[in-house]
């Protein structure tokens, strides 16, 4: 599952979106497919979102057709520039290699704000005050983890001002909420983080349980945007993501947004839900929510 990929567009029929591949690191082989709106004002300056797909750091890419499909429609809504990451995965890639990568795509794309940025979709268009991480499931996973290494080592040349997490794929020894009638999905979701990452020291592995990380409070944004979905194994989590990190001390703000009767990534199982389309359209308002406010 999730090898299918599709060629990047120059004009995506149903939006206009216009998409490119760019490699960031020969040596390691990691890229992204870079997209922008069809077209943007001169000398208008617009937000960036960095984002990583999901896939259990398992599957998927960033050139499948589900993230083409979905990334296209949330460029038209929002009018920004997407960086959307390919990282190396797993079982032959373990983590922290998908950690590591997704740094460095992201240290790749703040480069470009400098003299010697070369890429002009970033370095012409971008206004890299207003940048966000972004991701589903397991990208979610990334797109924290990224976030708390912000707020940890810093991020020259580039303010991240919050980050979308759609299910985000979080877990912990000791069950919560419905995760103490649903053993066996216990059991599967144990056995696939300890596939990934065969050096973690269990479940309450700060990657994977960040009310158990004692960096929570320096998550570097000020803004978050978590989704979940009421039929999802990971719903819960999501909830007790967003307490732990009011909790924490952390100083910014927090949204939750429940899909009633929807399972996991059902957004890009169905891409065209009603739903679906709500969640593009809040998205797009929290990306947009700081432009022209001089952050």
């Amino acid at each position: 599952m999730g090898t299918e990929i599709v060629p990047p567009s120059s004009s995506d029929p149903a939006t206009g979106v216009q998409s490119k591949d760019i490699v960031i690191s020969p040596e390691t082989g990691v890229s992204a497919r870079l997209y922008k709106p069809k077209t943007i004002s001169p000398n208008k300056k617009l937000p960036l979102l960095v984002y990583f797909h999901g896939g259990a750091f398992f599957v998927q890419t960033a050139f499948s057709p589900t993230y083409q499909h979905f990334l296209n429609s949330l460029v038209k809504e929002a009018n920004l520039i997407v960086v959307s990451v390919d990282y190396r995965r797993a079982p032959e890639h373990h983590l922290p290699i998908g950690y590591d990568d997704s740094w460095a795509a992201v240290k790749w794309a703040v480069s470009q704000s400098t003299v010697g940025g070369h890429e002009a979709w970033l370095k012409d268009h971008v206004d890299f005050d207003l940048m966000f991480f972004g991701g589903d499931s397991a990208g979610a996973n990334i797109a924290h983890n990224m976030a708390i290494r912000v707020g940890s080592e810093g991020l020259d040349g580039g303010n991240l001002v919050g980050i979308v997490m759609m299910h985000p794929y979080f877990w912990g020894k000791d069950p919560i909420g419905s995760e103490e009638t649903s053993m066996e999905v216990r059991a599967v979701i144990e056995r696939f983080w300890l596939l990934t990452c065969p050096s973690s020291p269990g479940l309450d592995d700060p990657w994977l349980n960040p009310a158990s990380d004692p960096k929570l409070s320096c998550l570097g944004c000020k803004r978050v945007l978590v989704f979940v979905a009421e039929r999802d194994a990971l719903r819960d989590r999501g909830w007790f993501y967003c307490e732990a990190l009011g909790k924490s001390g952390w100083g910014g703000e927090v949204e939750i947004v429940e899909a009633q009767g929807e399972d996991h990534v059902f957004h890009l199982e169905i891409p065209n839900c009603e739903k679906g389309k709500d969640m593009v359209k809040k998205m797009a308002s929290f990306v947009n929510q700081d432009k022209g406010h001089g952050l």
